[in-house]
C-alpha cells in the first residue's frame, strides 16, 4: 500500500501531492521496478480520496514516465534499465548526470534542474509534433527576454 497523507495547509493540487509521493517512492527505491500498484479505485478507497484525483496523477506519471499502464492487467512502476538495456541505462545515466552537474555549476538547485529539463522535453516533444506546422514552436518567455537584453532591445 501506498502511505499518503493529504496537507490541507498546502496550496499544492490533491492530485500533485498524491504525484509527487509516488514520484518519491520510485526515485526512493521503495516502489521497485515492476511493481503493481493498486488500481485507481482501489488506492482511492484506502486514502479516502476521490477515484478522479488518483486517477489525475497516475495518468500524469506514466505520461512522465514513472508508471506504464496495461489496460486489464494494472499500473506498474516502469522499469527503464530493463527497456533500454543495462549498457545503454548506463550511458544515459553518465550523460544525464553530467548534465546535471554542469547545471549544478551554474548555481541552478535540483528544483530547478528539473523544472529546466521538463520544460525542455516538453518544448522538444511539440516541435517534433508540430514541425510542419507553421509558427509551430514554443517561445520561452524568459528566454526571449533574455535574448532582447542581450541585443539591447
Amino acid at each position: 500500500m501506498i502511505s499518503f497523507k493529504v496537507d490541507e495547509t498546502s496550496d499544492v493540487p490533491l492530485w500533485v501531492q498524491l504525484r509527487q509521493r509516488i514520484a518519491y517512492l520510485i526515485n526512493a527505491g521503495e516502489l521497485k521496478p515492476g511493481e503493481k500498484l493498486p488500481t485507481v479505485r482501489g488506492l482511492a478507497s484506502d486514502i479516502s480520496i476521490n477515484y478522479n484525483t488518483v486517477n489525475k496523477a497516475y495518468l500524469s506519471l506514466v505520461s512522465d514516465g514513472y508508471l506504464e499502464s496495461t489496460r486489464g492487467r494494472g499500473v506498474f512502476v516502469t522499469d527503464i534499465a530493463s527497456q533500454l538495456g543495462d549498457d545503454e541505462f548506463g550511458q544515459v545515466s553518465e550523460i544525464m548526470d553530467d548534465a546535471i552537474a554542469a547545471c549544478c555549476e551554474l548555481g541552478m538547485s535540483y528544483a530547478d534542474i528539473e523544472k529546466a529539463f521538463a520544460r525542455h522535453i516538453k518544448r522538444l516533444r511539440y516541435s517534433s509534433e508540430h514541425d510542419d506546422e507553421p509558427g509551430g514552436r514554443i517561445v520561452d518567455f524568459h528566454e526571449a527576454q533574455s535574448k532582447r537584453q542581450t541585443k539591447g532591445a
